[in-house]
Order: C-alpha cells, then structure tokens, then sequence
C-alpha cells in the first residue's frame, strides 16, 4: 500500500470496470467515482487487492463500476460482510461505501461496531440528506422541518451527525470532504488508502433529483470562504476570504474571531489530528452551518491495533498451542446427545 513506484504506473482506466454508469445525469457520485478511480491509481495495490463492499442505495452501485472486487450486499450491512472479509484475507484493501440512509438507519448498528472494533476498512458515507433510490424519502441526516415524501408536514426527527458517531465509536481516523472539490476529495481520500485501521469519511453529496443544492449555503462558490475551514494539522483554524479569521475556544465552546483583534496568537486553536483523546475531534464535529463554519479534511488520525489483526494472532496463537485440528474430528466427538420423542 505504498505510493506508486515498483511498477509501471497504473492509471484511472486500471480501476474502471467498463459497464454504463446508472446514476441520473449531474448526480454527485459520478465525481466520488471519477476521484476514486484516480486515488487509487497513485499506489501500488493491483485492482485486484480491492475490494469495495455496498448495501443498498444509490452510492451502493458502486462496486459495479470499479474493475475490482466487490460485493453489493444487503441493506445495511456491508459494514458487517467487510468485517468477515477483511478478516479472512487480511491482504486485501477493503472499502465500504455506504449512503446516509443504508448506513446510519437499519445498518447504524453494524457501523458503530465496525468502528469501535477498529477493523482496517475504508468506510465512504455519502451524505445527501435523503433516501435517492427509493424516490425522496427523510434520511437520518435531513434537516428538522424537511418536507419531503414521508414527512409531507415536516420532519420531526432530530438530525444524526455521522462525524459525532464516528468520534463516539472511537473511530481512529474521522474525515470529512465534498463531491464538488476533487482536489480535496482526493487527498482526503489518499490518507484514508494509508490509514491503518478504520478510516471514516463523510462526503456531502448533491442529490440533483430529490435534494438539489442541500449543502449548496456552506460550499457554495459565492459564500464557501466564509462558512468553510479546511483544517490542517498543526496549523490555527483559519477562514474568510482573506484568512482573517479564526476559532478560539471559550470554555468549552469554540467561538469566531477577527485575528486583527487577537493579542495572544496562543489564544488561537490550533488543529491537532494526532490527539489521542477524542474530546477536541468532537468539539471540531459540533461546529455546524449557520452558527459556525464548517470543518472539512482530517479531523482525527490515530494508530490502535486493528481488529483483524488481534483476531488472526489469536488464531495463530490456538493452533501453535493445540495445532490446526480438523473438521472430521470436531464432529465426531464423543460429546453427543440422544434426541427422543416422547
């Protein structure tokens, strides 16, 4: 899994299966495709030693159109089919990509546990805000108040925010990027490739159908400088179309101000991915469109071993002790039991 340079170079046309692209027209996973197929293409892992896993969803159709391995499983538990692969054939790189509704709704479950367990997967949560494939529904992640098919007053559900779940399940690396910035959205993918251990990425997405322009306020080309922090390690967090504002922390809060009228540069809070606690990932989570700007890159990247590897050294550690046994054996046993009607 390192950066290409042990062979000739692969290219984006390695990673694209070839079959018609079924999403509607101007849809924002053509762009997570597109940027996904170049990211990898930069190292050295064969299309082969992928392999991307999918619910159900439209962002689920994905596996379809990568010139890898995959499996589009059922809804919700991919997180879970990834977990078992991923566990079998630790060679391999695996990938979730999973939707707001698939992933945080009837697959909610298996999600925390995936990332609180720390399995080496690449998990993609696209976010629209709304259930696409089954035609306009309120997902998880719509806003109080949206109207939409099932909610024709209103929704009254509070909102989830994926990056908060992702902070309580201790995910080890916690990011978030958006389908209209490739740039971005490929560094952020690319760290995720190297990450070992959980890697969980947001991607806001434009669901052009059912949910036009729903992010269009905080990445909007006219107003983004203002309502956008792209957050780099070690660095202040900087934002305004001249970079001449930044976030301090007032008690426990984090708060806007003008670095004109900053005396103490000490003041300013500073982004430190690498935190091994989690409490300053989670302040980062809680900073929302319209009180705040909003953050956008790496929140939290940390080292823990992995689930699959702690399980694989245990097995190897049983069959060192009691050797590999045999199916023929474990089966015909003396401990048996007699069933009888009575």
């Amino acid at each position: 899994m390192t950066v290409q340079g042990t062979h000739p170079p692969y290219t984006k046309e390695d990673f694209v299966s070839g079959q018609d692209v079924r999403w509607c027209p101007g849809c924002g996973d053509y762009a997570i495709l597109s940027v996904m197929q170049r990211t990898l293409a930069q190292f050295d892992t064969p299309p082969e030693n992928h392999a991307f896993i999918s619910g159900i969803g439209c962002s689920s159709r994905f596996p379809y159109y990568m010139k890898t391995y995959g499996f589009h499983t059922i809804h919700g538990r991919a997180p879970a089919i990834a977990t078992g692969l991923k566990c079998v054939r630790p060679e391999l790189t695996v990938w979730v990509i999973t939707g707001d509704g698939d992933g945080l709704s009837i697959g909610g479950n298996h999600l925390i546990h995936a990332m609180r367990r720390n399995v080496d997967l690449k998990i993609i949560l696209v976010n629209n805000r709304i259930y696409g494939l089954t035609k306009g529904q309120y997902s998880p992640t719509s806003e109080q108040g949206k109207i939409t098919k099932s909610s024709p007053q209103g929704t009254i559900d509070y909102p989830i925010n994926p990056l908060c779940i992702a902070i309580a399940a201790e995910a080890t690396f916690i990011a978030r990027t958006v389908d209209t910035d490739p740039r971005h959205m490929g560094q952020v993918l690319a760290r995720a490739m190297q990450h070992k251990g959980v890697a969980f990425v947001e991607i806001f997405q434009n669901c052009i159908i059912f949910n036009k322009d729903t992010f269009l306020p905080i990445v909007g080309r006219e107003t983004r400088d203002d309502r956008i922090i792209y957050l780099e390690d070690g660095k202040p967090l900087l934002f305004g179309a001249q970079k001449n504002k930044a976030i301090r922390l007032n008690g426990l809060r984090t708060e806007i101000v003008d670095i004109a009228g900053v005396k103490n540069p000490n003041e300013l809070l500073i982004h430190r991915e690498n935190d091994p606690l989690p409490n300053y990932a989670y302040l980062l989570t809680h900073m929302e469109y319209p009180e705040m700007p909003v953050p956008f890159g790496v929140f939290r990247c940390i080292q823990k071993p992995t689930y699959d590897q702690m399980l694989n050294d245990q097995v190897k550690t049983a069959i060192e002790k009691k050797g590999a046994g045999s199916l023929k054996d474990m089966i015909y046993t003396e401990d048996v039991w007699t069933v009888e009607a009575k």
